[in-house]
């Protein structure tokens, strides 16, 4: 036997014994009850373990899981086994040869031990990280936060000039004024109290416009066409839009009991730096605001316009105003490539953070996307909108698809192939994981400055039913390489072939931030950690040393407060896959 063959006999030992391993244990030690490895072979003669000593004392000295056991002491009998095939075979002496394949037996199991260790080591430092910044990447107080027991009536707002509207709700901008210490001051500042909410004429509102603090809340009114004038009947049958509003923002004057009493199955979002927060959320009586009779008069009560259709009271979500959307913002500006990728990324970790709460947006597009700037002027993106979103505490993100008459979410040309292609059936399920990540994926395209191809008619417009990988329109030259591999990962018609928005989000990470790293020819976990842990020193120093962090160090602060080992092996793998390729 040659030093070749013997080095791969060892290594089909070390498989076997690892599949051994790895298998259901047996009734003694993981190996059958006639295989008990005897005292002469395991322990040394004479050194059967007493009950101090028994199974898995030194894996707990150790520290190791209690499927380490029997691994460690198996090895020592199965070795003494080989050694006696080996003895019989070559006539009383195991010769080199037989040397040759004890030491590549052992040579194995030594880099299988080795790198479990690497991985536990990883795995830890890892956790400790995402520990350290999951406590700094807790959200700034919202302009109400203090005011515990105010905002919960209309009457108690400023309301300005309209900012948008959609098909179910139009949007305002507004204030909570100073309250007068008396009736006085109310009667000469023109705020009254149980009249309704102040409104500003529309001729005076571009005073106030050219002031960014003037108006630092939106209000959201939604459109009442079904679901009654009863609190209770419109808090259930609109519960989709509250699932960004805390128990705070529902605690007001109907209190949260009656909502989560009647939505029992539906699911709070926890806050997150790239998802929109309600602060306040409540019903009143439908009032006549700006531009309510030209742009939304069917709508309104009768008691307002004698054709409307709409129930006299409504549901009022109170946010943050934002500048922008994501689309009026591309119509204004032009990112660089760079900038544009951590857009990309930007929401991919909102994508991400609904996955891991089990949330599916499903409406997912540049008008449902808000956008403010830093003191630099790079935009921050806020995934906002969820009246089509998939929230239900007993499904998670597996729809049961029984009949045509199963709503699928919103927006029909942003969705992903396997929910536009599903058949209604008594056994069908529609699975959400990754739908909204293929919809960041689309949109990816208009950020970096090309249409959407799922958007518009005529040869270049693609349907999410039928289009082929190989239709979808290259990216320019300017976008780097990885975001473009990424780009047309994230929109492979196969879900199962799609990396995860947390792998997508970690693919740009490391993209952006880790490219010395990921030029090593031998790129082991205990490297990965070293620049994590640098990452991580100069983040908190970042931070530290800036007033307001910077976009790039709030994105830096969310990929370490969101880190796990396996993912961002995943992710290291697949970009070193891409560069590899022709």
């Amino acid at each position: 036997m040659s030093v070749r063959q013997a080095l791969g006999r060892g290594l089909q030992l070390g498989r076997a014994l690892l599949l051994r391993f790895t298998a259901k244990p047996g009734p003694i030690y993981g190996w059958g009850r006639a295989e008990r490895p005897g005292p002469a072979s395991c322990w040394g003669r004479g050194e059967r373990p007493g009950p101090a000593a028994g199974p898995g004392a030194e894996s707990r000295r150790l520290g190791l899981p209690n499927r380490f056991q029997f691994f460690r002491q198996s090895v020592a009998g199965l070795a003494a086994r080989l050694q006696r095939q080996f003895v019989l075979r070559a006539g009383g002496g195991a010769g080199p040869c037989g040397r040759a394949v004890f030491l590549a037996f052992g040579l194995g199991l030594g880099l299988i031990e080795e790198k479990q260790a690497e991985g536990r080591r990883a795995a830890s430092a890892c956790q400790e990280i995402q520990a350290i910044f999951t406590q700094k990447n807790k959200l700034l107080p919202g302009p109400l936060d203090s005011k515990r027991w105010q905002g919960f009536r209309l009457e108690e707002y400023l309301i300005g000039r309209s900012i948008g509207k959609g098909c179910s709700a139009a949007v305002y901008e507004a204030t909570v004024p100073m309250v007068p210490q008396n009736l006085e001051g109310a009667e000469s500042s023109g705020l009254l109290t149980g009249r309704g909410p102040d409104i500003i004429p529309q001729g005076e509102t571009e005073e106030w416009t050219a002031q960014p603090s003037a108006f630092p809340l939106a209000i959201k009114m939604m459109w009442n066409i079904s679901a009654g004038s009863s609190s209770e009947a419109i808090l259930n049958t609109m519960s989709q839009e509250l699932v960004p509003a805390s128990r705070v923002a529902l605690s007001g004057e109907y209190g949260a009991v009656t909502y989560w009493k009647s939505k029992g199955g539906a699911k709070q979002l926890a806050p997150h730096p790239n998802i929109i927060r309600v602060f306040r959320a409540f019903t009143s009586s439908v009032p006549l605001l700006p531009g309510a009779l030209v742009d939304y008069p069917d709508v309104l009560p009768p008691r307002l316009h004698p054709d409307g259709l709409g129930h006299g009271r409504t549901l009022f979500l109170v946010m943050k105003n934002y500048p922008c959307t994501l689309r009026q913002y591309l119509r204004m500006a032009t990112p660089s490539p760079r900038l544009a990728t951590m857009m990309t990324l930007q929401l991919l970790e909102g994508v991400d953070h609904l996955v891991q709460q089990g949330i599916a947006h499903r409406d997912l597009k540049s008008d449902n996307i808000l956008v403010e700037l830093d003191a630099d002027g790079c935009p921050w993106l806020v995934i906002t909108d969820f009246g089509c979103c998939l929230a239900d505490e007993r499904i998670g993100l597996q729809l049961p698809f029984t009949s045509w008459y199963v709503d699928r979410g919103g927006n029909g040309c942003l969705m992903a192939p396997e929910v536009s292609t599903a058949c209604p059936g008594p056994w069908t399920v529609i699975d959400y994981s990754k739908a909204d990540a293929w919809a960041v994926g689309a949109i990816a395209y208009e950020i970096f400055g090309l249409s959407n191809p799922f958007y518009g008619q005529g040869r270049a417009h693609l349907e999410s039913r039928s289009y082929q990988e190989a239709q979808l329109p290259a990216l320019p030259e300017s976008v780097p390489l990885d975001a473009r591999h990424l780009v047309r990962s994230l929109l492979q018609r196969e879900a199962s072939k799609r990396p995860s928005a947390r792998v997508a989000a970690n693919v740009l990470h490391l993209s952006l931030w880790g490219e010395h790293i990921l030029a090593l020819k031998n790129l082991k976990l205990d490297k990965m950690v070293g620049w994590l842990l640098q990452q991580s020193a100069a983040t908190l120093l970042a931070d530290r040393l800036t007033e307001k962090s910077c976009v790039e160090t709030k994105m830096k602060m969310l990929f370490l407060a969101n880190l796990e080992c396996e993912a961002l092996c995943q992710a290291a793998l697949l970009l070193q896959s891409w560069r590899a390729a022709p």
